[in-house]
């Protein structure tokens, strides 16, 4: 599948390590890899549909990467979609108040038909990239009904929405960014672990070093602010269990 890494904290922190260390992962994920740091006050959003071990760019823009507050990163490895910059992740875009949103994705939609209507205007051809048009589609109605932006709590409870909805036998594993905060997710058993730092936490598929990582919470989304958790969504228990077939597609590409 892919792999994903977030970090949320109250002051800027030096990631450089952590992102060496992630990315160090791509021999088994090489279909993609990308980046959303803040760089010189703004969100920039950098990927490539290479492996990142053999990206010709990546070791400087790793290197030039200031502190950051707030960043996610992904490495894919494709099971649903062409090897293409159109399906790599983030996604990301702007909704109807002005805010960023941006989406990393592990995992796989198996069933449901809230996602279908996006196969005609998607870019690339993933059901991560429909997820997030879905998501950015709830966030712009739920705007057009406020009449106004959205605060913490509204937006929090589309992204907990999402979660639920989209969970029942599929493998949902996400990070989110709106810009403040950001919006962590698993239903998969030993998919999801997180650290504690001085000032934040970092999270990440597999165990980035030997240090104490713990499991992410299952099948329920939490929203993170400056390092510190401001939501807890709905204990939804749609865990997702691997059936054969999905075991043997895993063993098939050597995972």
């Amino acid at each position: 599948m892919c792999e994903l890494l977030g970090f949320s904290s109250e002051t800027p922190a030096d990631v450089r390590e952590y992102l060496n260390l992630f990315y160090s992962h791509s021999a088994r994920h090489p279909h993609g890899w990308g980046l959303m740091r803040e760089n010189n006050g703004r969100t920039e959003i950098i990927k490539e549909p290479v492996c990142a071990l053999q990206s010709s760019v990546i070791g400087e823009i790793v290197s030039e990467t200031e502190p950051q507050t707030l960043m996610l990163a992904h490495i894919r490895l494709a099971t649903v979609g062409a090897i293409k910059y159109d399906n790599c992740h983030p996604y990301t875009g702007i909704d109807a108040s002005g805010r960023r949103w941006t989406l990393i994705h592990n995992g796989t939609i198996y069933s449901g038909t809230e996602l279908m209507k996006y196969l005609s205007v998607q870019s690339g051809d993933t059901d991560s990239e429909r997820i997030f048009l879905y998501l950015l589609d709830e966030i712009n109605s739920a705007i057009i009904q406020n009449g106004a932006p959205l605060s913490i709590a509204q937006r929090c409870e589309i992204a907990d929405k999402l979660a639920v909805t989209l969970s029942p036998r599929n493998k949902l594993n996400f990070m989110i960014s709106d810009g403040e905060l950001l919006y962590v997710h698993k239903n998969m058993s030993d998919t999801l672990s997180y650290k504690k730092l001085e000032n934040g936490l970092i999270f990440a598929t597999s165990p980035l070093d030997n240090e104490d990582w713990q499991p992410f919470p299952m099948t329920q989304m939490h929203a993170f602010k400056d390092g510190k958790r401001v939501f807890a969504g709905t204990n939804h228990k749609h865990k997702f269990i691997p059936t054969l077939e999905y075991i043997t597609a895993l063993d098939a590409m050597n995972i």
